[in-house]
């Protein structure tokens, strides 16, 4: 059985088969690229903003879908949108409805993730997203730390309290909130981390991501690694990091992500980075060895949750 609760597990739970997530471009922007809050970014954020820079180069959502489920689709239907690049509620409540209502017509679609700031949503927007006819729906939600002081280093340009208010706001919706967290970031350390993964999981989250901070190029941060001010963590270092925090965090959230997922030439270091399933089979066998499981010491103290086995059924949180 595993010892936290994957994301696979949670759609052979809902949906009795794997579903495979589709990367989609919307020509989305972001406040703190266009000049509104900044026009730097993030430190972390190249010019990319985590998306294949597809809608740049004239392909339309229609079109990379079929790129992507048309080679697929004997082996891997059905397919969740996950519209990832920059920050996709950005615009008018009118824009965001018809790129929802584009994606929801989508063949052998079974729903959408879609990713943004906190600080991009409101009330009509969340109003637009809980209205969507889909099977499935997940937020995706940035906020990287909740220490307000790593966030301004970062040039993240919320708060971790505007962060709150808006998961708040969702999950009165009965839309499922995955957020997001950077273990690495300038500034943080190890008990930092850890705060903001109990920070997170005292809210109304279904699920969360967890991401190795590696440098990008065109990125704020390259030139501060390039100079010798910022030292990437390391691979041992951040598999110690999630045993420690994984017990903490509540047991019937879906982790979604382990650890990052460099873009293919975008990344300038660490170089472990790109050992994604190295990082997850020697997680797996360090939980094991530990005896440790996700919400040991936070909701799952008398064993594994029967839920983190495709078999059962979903906790009672997620029905």
């Amino acid at each position: 059985m595993f010892r936290h609760y994957s994301l696979s597990t949670y759609f052979r739970q809902r949906f009795g088969c794997k579903v495979s997530k589709v990367p989609l471009d919307a020509g989305a922007t972001c406040p703190n690229r266009d000049g509104t809050l900044s026009s730097r970014g993030c430190s972390f954020c190249n010019e990319h903003g985590s998306g294949t820079g597809l809608f740049g180069r004239g392909v339309d959502m229609e079109g990379q879908w079929e790129s992507w489920t048309v080679p697929l689709r004997e082996t891997r239907s059905p397919f969740l949108a996950y519209l990832q690049a920059f920050s996709n509620t950005y615009c008018s409540p009118g824009q965001l409805k018809d790129v929802l209502e584009r994606i929801a017509i989508l063949p052998d679609s079974v729903g959408v993730a879609i990713g943004t700031r906190p600080d991009c949503l409101d009330s009509e927007k969340l109003d637009i997203l809980a209205a969507l006819d889909v099977q499935e729906l997940w937020l995706d939600l940035g906020l990287q730390s909740s220490d307000n002081a790593i966030l301004k280093q970062a040039n993240r340009g919320h708060s971790a309290e505007d962060f709150a208010r808006t998961v708040e706001q969702a999950a009165g919706r009965g839309i499922k909130v995955c957020a997001h967290l950077i273990a690495g970031l300038p500034g943080d350390d190890d008990d930092g981390f850890a705060a903001s993964v109990d920070f997170v999981s005292a809210l109304p989250i279904a699920g969360i991501k967890f991401h190795n901070l590696y440098i990008c190029n065109g990125t704020p941060l390259e030139a501060e690694f390039l100079h010798g001010n910022y030292k990437p963590m390391g691979f041992e270092d951040y598999l110690c990091l999630l045993t420690r925090v994984l017990p903490r965090l509540r047991p019937d959230v879906v982790v979604h992500r382990m650890a990052s997922d460099p873009a293919y030439g975008e990344l300038v270091a660490p170089e472990w980075a790109l050992r994604k399933q190295e990082i997850l089979n020697r997680l797996t066998k360090a939980m094991l060895e530990a005896d440790i499981w996700q919400g040991k010491t936070a909701g799952a103290e008398s064993g594994i949750p029967a839920w983190y086995s495709a078999k059962a059924p979903l906790p009672p949180s997620l029905t």
